[in-house]
C-alpha cells in the first residue's frame, strides 16, 4: 500500500543544506518505494539556512542589500520578503556568518555585527510589520555592539570618547541612544535554538567563543567587556536581559537585539512550525523521516530533530532519525524516549571521512537501506 511519508530534515552541517538533505532522503526512499507519496519539508530552528527554509515555507521572495560582513568587508546579503504577510525573514549568518570568513584569518576581537544594521534598515524601508531574525552560525561575540553602533547608538568612556571596538567596553561609562528609530511599530522576533545566558560559565564567550577563535585565556577579557555593557545598560536604561535564556546566542546577539531593538525571543523551531503548518502535515503522514549531521545530546535537548520526534510521538506517528553519525546517547534514546529508530551513515555504511566527502550519496544510500527494512 502507498504511504504518506513526511521527510523533514535539518541541515547536515558543513555538507548539506536542509533542502539537499531532503532531496537525498527522497531519492533513496523512492528507489525502494516508488509509489509512496512524499512530502518534503526542509526545516531550520534558527541557524544556518533559516532564511532559505522560511522562504520556501512562506513563499517569500529574495531581496539583496549592500552591507559589510563581520570583518567590515563589503558584501551583498540576501533577506526574504513575504509580501502578503508584510513579514521579513533575516538570516544573520548571511551577513556575519563564520562560514563567510577565511579560516583563521580574523580574531573575534576584530569582528562585530555592524553589517546587520543596513539589512534591518532595508527591511524597515520595505514596510515590514514583522521581522523574524535567525541568528545562528555567527562569527561574532560582541553582544550586538556593532549593530547598535550602525543604528546610531554611541558607547562612551569616562572621558566622553566613543568606543569603536567591543573589547574596549570594559571602559564603558555611558550609552547614548541613536537619533531615530526606523523600527517603530515593527515586531521583531529572534529565532534561537539555545538557552545560554549572556555571561558566566554557560555564556557566549566561554561556550561558543572557542569555535570562533577565542582562546580560553581570552575568555575573561571578553566576559569583562560584555559584563560591563550589561551593567551600564541595566543601570542607565533599565534593560536587564543578560540572564534571559537565549541572550548568549550568536555571541550575545540575542542580548543585543532585545536591549537595543526591543526584540522578543522566540523558539526558532516554533516559528518554523507555524510557518510550515507542521501539525497538519504531521497529521497527514503515515511515517516521518527526519535527520541532521549528528544525532547527539543536543538533538534531545530542544533542537529541531528532537522536537520533530517529540511531536510525531504525540500524534502516534513512527519517526525515524537519519544522520551522518549517532552518538551513544541518541542510540539509547531511540529505544523509546523519542525516535522509533535511528540510523547513521558512519560507521555502518562508510567511514566518517567518506560520509562528509560525499554526504548526498551516502544519505541516499542510508535512506534506501532504511526503506528496505
Amino acid at each position: 500500500m502507498s504511504r504518506r511519508v513526511l521527510i523533514i530534515p535539518d541541515k547536515f552541517k558543513g555538507t548539506l543544506t536542509a533542502r539537499q538533505a531532503a532531496d537525498a532522503i527522497a531519492a533513496g526512499w523512492r528507489r525502494v518505494h516508488p509509489t509512496d507519496r512524499l512530502d518534503l519539508l526542509p526545516m531550520s530552528d534558527g541557524g544556518d539556512g533559516f532564511g532559505a527554509v522560511l522562504a520556501e515555507a512562506l513563499g517569500g521572495e529574495t531581496r539583496t542589500c549592500a552591507t559589510v560582513d563581520s570583518a567590515g568587508r563589503p558584501c551583498a546579503a540576501d533577506w526574504v520578503w513575504v509580501a502578503d504577510r508584510h513579514t521579513a525573514v533575516v538570516e544573520t549568518a548571511r551577513i556575519i556568518g563564520l562560514a563567510l570568513l577565511p579560516p583563521g584569518r580574523f580574531h573575534p576581537f576584530e569582528l562585530d555585527t555592524f553589517g546587520i544594521g543596513a539589512v534591518l534598515r532595508d527591511v524597515a524601508a520595505a514596510g515590514a510589520r514583522e521581522c523574524w531574525i535567525g541568528i545562528g552560525g555567527s562569527s561574532t561575540n560582541d553582544a550586538g555592539f556593532g549593530l547598535a553602533r550602525s543604528l546610531g547608538w554611541r558607547f562612551l568612556s569616562a572621558d566622553g570618547n566613543p568606543l569603536e571596538r567591543w573589547k574596549d567596553l570594559v571602559r564603558l561609562e555611558r550609552i547614548e541612544r541613536g537619533p531615530d528609530d526606523p523600527f517603530r511599530g515593527m515586531a521583531l522576533a529572534v529565532a534561537v535554538d539555545v538557552e545560554n545566558p549572556l555571561l558566566g560559565p554557560d555564556g557566549c564567550s566561554r561556550v561558543y567563543g572557542p569555535q570562533k577563535g577565542l582562546r580560553p585565556e581570552q575568555a575573561p577579557e571578553a566576559e569583562a567587556a560584555l559584563g560591563r555593557l550589561a551593567d551600564v545598560m541595566t543601570r542607565q536604561w533599565g534593560r536587564d536581559f543578560a540572564k534571559v535564556p537565549g541572550s548568549g546566542a550568536a555571541g550575545g546577539l540575542g542580548y543585543g537585539l532585545q536591549a537595543f531593538l526591543g526584540a522578543r525571543m522566540e523558539s526558532g523551531f516554533e516559528l518554523f512550525a507555524e510557518a510550515a503548518g507542521l501539525d497538519a502535515r504531521l497529521a497527514a503522514a503515515d511515517l516521518v523521516l527526519t535527520g541532521e549531521g549528528s544525532l547527539d545530546r543536543q538533538s534531545l535537548m530542544g533542537k529541531g530533530t528532537g522536537r520533530i520526534a517529540m511531536r510525531a510521538r504525540q500524534q502516534g506517528k513512527t519517526c525515524v532519525g537519519l544522520a551522518g553519525v549517532v552518538e551513544t546517547l541518541s542510540a539509547e534514546a531511540a529505544g523509546g524516549a523519542l525516535f522509533t529508530s535511528v540510523h547513521a551513515m558512519a560507521p555502518t555504511l562508510t567511514t566518517p571521512e567518506s560520509a562528509r566527502a560525499d554526504a548526498a550519496h551516502w544519505l541516499t544510500e542510508l535512506a534506501a537501506k532504511v526503506a528496505r527494512h
